[in-house]
């Protein structure tokens, strides 16, 4: 690595259905057939600004619906990873909402083979390691969670890590996808669902007890809890924690007023990631710039990724020998 390249970078916390940028986005939904509430690159930008997060995941909807094809879902793996090598990174962990895809019209296999297939070619193209996980979207309810599951374990041997839950945390708690939970892990896939993001400590404390997290997606309202917090920390949990996006939802009030700092103060482990990049405007280095300026430095977040990742000992492995030998 040359001393102008940017430094190695892995990202455990990014939606790939949110990583389409709008030019691209426009030119699959024409594609498909599908109307967005914009139509050019400058009114889908402009969409872009949000009162909270409730109003996120109602523009998420309306947009990402534009995505229904095999070769849809293969292009945002590959496109995202384009992107993402350009900063840095070494590693991602991409999730996806199947059951979305599959209510828009897709099958559950067309949906997994071609986000499979995408990190596949993703890997060869660009060198970047890429492996899958799947959000089950917490206010469809048991059954999809269970089908999200059975086909997590299917596509195991694909690339397919984990399994989480994301959505409205508001209202919908993770004790009662215990049961879809228990059938992913049982399967060898792991748990790494969204909380603490616009609720409390309760959810946190939820998806550590009820979904046996391996990691916890966001985490970021622990920091009211010190006990939750020191458990965190004491267990090693890695909390995959994105900035820009915080304070894009008004999950936070301000970079300033981010918990980040409190929380890497506490010894907990910390990655950092862009979470839907397209969407709330940032990318990878942007959110790497923000943790630096939270105290957080690239390295203490490429080696919270090392630890969290999914991936098998031998690439976990070829990620360290990466960290050790870059110029930080």
């Amino acid at each position: 690595m040359s001393p102008d390249s940017p430094s190695p970078k892995i990202e455990l916390h990014v939606h790939l259905e949110g990583t389409v940028r709008p030019r691209a986005l426009l030119a699959i939904a024409r594609r498909n057939g599908v109307r967005l509430p914009a139509e050019s690159e400058e009114e889908l930008a402009a969409l872009y600004s949000y009162r909270d997060f409730a109003h996120f995941l109602q523009l998420w909807s309306v947009t990402t619906c534009a995505l229904r094809t095999e070769r849809d879902f293969r292009q945002v793996v590959v496109d995202y990873a384009v992107e993402a090598a350009s900063h840095g990174a070494v590693y991602l962990e991409g999730i996806f909402s199947p059951a979305e895809r599959v209510a828009g019209g897709s099958s559950w296999d067309e949906v997994f083979s071609g986000f499979c297939d995408g990190a596949e070619d993703a890997r060869a193209r660009t060198g970047v390691e890429v492996r899958l996980t799947c959000d089950v979207p917490r206010h469809l309810g048991l059954d999809p969670a269970f089908e999200t599951a059975r086909y997590c374990v299917k596509y195991r041997d694909r690339g397919v890590v984990g399994i989480g839950i994301g959505g409205p945390e508001d209202g919908f708690p993770p004790e009662p996808f215990a049961p879809a939970f228990r059938q992913a892990r049982d399967g060898g896939v792991g748990s790494v669902p969204h909380a603490g993001e616009v609720v409390g400590p309760a959810s946190v404390r939820g998806a550590l007890d009820a979904l046996g997290a391996d990691r916890i997606r966001h985490g970021v309202r622990a920091v009211e809890d010190p006990v939750l917090l020191r458990e965190l920390a004491d267990r090693g949990v890695v909390c995959d924690v994105c900035p820009i996006s915080n304070v894009r939802t008004g999950a936070v009030a301000s970079l300033d007023a981010h918990p980040l700092a409190l929380m890497t103060a506490a010894g907990v482990a910390c990655s950092i990631s862009t979470d839907d990049p397209a969407m709330f405007g940032t990318d990878l280095s942007a959110d790497y710039a923000a943790a630096a300026r939270l105290g957080w430095s690239a390295r203490d977040a490429y080696d919270a990724g090392v630890r969290g990742a999914l991936c098998d000992p031998a690439t976990k492995e070829r990620l360290r020998v990466i960290g050790d030998g870059a110029v930080w």
